[in-house]
């Protein structure tokens, strides 16, 4: 056997590794990019001093970047002041309008 042949140990490892990154899913949709010599240079750089491939690690910083920016549109941040005026309107209930008092004696009465 050759000492630069794979193991089947790590050809396990790979292959438990490439399922777990796609959620088990084979990759079968294709997105293309076109990129500078240099951006090209640096992008197989950084995968290379990550030990991933460079779709891989393409593929790995993409969803990194698209789960952050969802995140941070869907996500409210209030300062503590903020906070406390949100948690207190959510816990003090208001009093009811005259209005809301008198459609719920029409909702009660249309009840009965």
């Amino acid at each position: 056997m050759s000492a630069f042949k794979e193991k089947p140990e790590a050809k396990k490892k790979a292959k438990a590794s490439a399922k777990a990154q796609t959620g088990g899913y084979r990759r079968v949709k294709r997105l293309e990019a076109r990129v500078t010599p240099e951006q090209k240079k640096l992008l197989e750089h950084a995968a290379s001093l990550s030990g991933r491939s460079l779709t891989d690690f393409m593929i790995a910083a993409i969803q990194e970047v698209a789960c952050r920016t969802i995140r941070e549109h869907e996500t409210i941040t209030l300062g503590q002041e903020d906070r406390e005026v949100f948690v207190n309107a959510l816990l003090e209930e208001p009093e009811p309008t005259e209005k809301a008092k008198q459609a719920a004696e029409r909702y009660l009465k249309n009840q009965a």
